[in-house]
């Protein structure tokens, strides 16, 4: 994601209808930045931020990669699934999951039903080069990376596919993507007009 223009930061929190104070998650491909906007969007919210990855992280006294070396993915992925739902046990949180997350039916399930849930994309291009050549990641070994991010990414489009919104942040600052969700939120908690008794609007 480019660096912010020039400064847009708001005064106090912006608050949402309260339709609106469920959790807010993002998914989206590793370094997508699920995290940077999150936190951004905590901040101009003043709602706790929680990053499962570092939570998990914290739990295990390890990183990310080096649980994915020592003990594999299955134990990755059994520790997430227990740390996603004791997070998802709060509500009025922003949180950024990990990348595979909603891969897992239940995750996926738990998600939509205790968040809003909004899916962060990138062009691959884009998520090579913001991932630092997708060094520390460990589904992304091999020779042509880019190639396995696209891999990866139609193995889990179906699952992205069912978030509740999705904004394309190739082109967008980190600012901006805060914008665009701060929009998606206000116009999914704003009911719509009911209809006339004879079924047609006024006008």
């Amino acid at each position: 994601m480019r660096p912010r223009r020039g400064s847009r930061s708001r005064i106090g929190a912006e608050p949402l209808p309260a339709r609106a104070q469920k959790n807010i998650a993002l998914t989206g491909f590793m370094a997508v930045g699920k995290s940077v906007v999150g936190q951004r969007l905590a901040e101009r919210l003043r709602r706790r931020f929680v990053d499962l990855d570092k939570a998990i992280e914290e739990a295990e006294g390890m990183r990310v990669e080096e649980i994915f070396a020592r003990k594999g993915e299955s134990y990755f992925r059994a520790l997430e699934k227990r740390k996603l739902k004791e997070v998802l046990g709060q509500e009025g949180q922003v949180i950024a999951t990990g990348g595979g997350a909603v891969v897992d039916e239940e995750n996926l399930r738990l998600l939509k039903e205790k968040s809003f849930l909004i899916c962060l994309t990138a062009a691959p291009t884009m998520l090579l080069q913001r991932s630092g050549g997708a060094k520390g990641r460990p589904l992304l070994s091999g020779e042509d990376k880019e190639r396995r991010i696209a891999e990866l990414l139609r193995q889990r489009e179906k699952c992205y596919a069912q978030a509740h919104a999705h904004i394309d942040t190739t082109r967008l600052t980190v600012e901006e993507v805060v914008d665009e969700i701060m929009k998606e939120i206000r116009q999914r908690s704003t009911p719509s007009p009911l209809p006339s008794p004879s079924g047609r609007g006024k006008g």
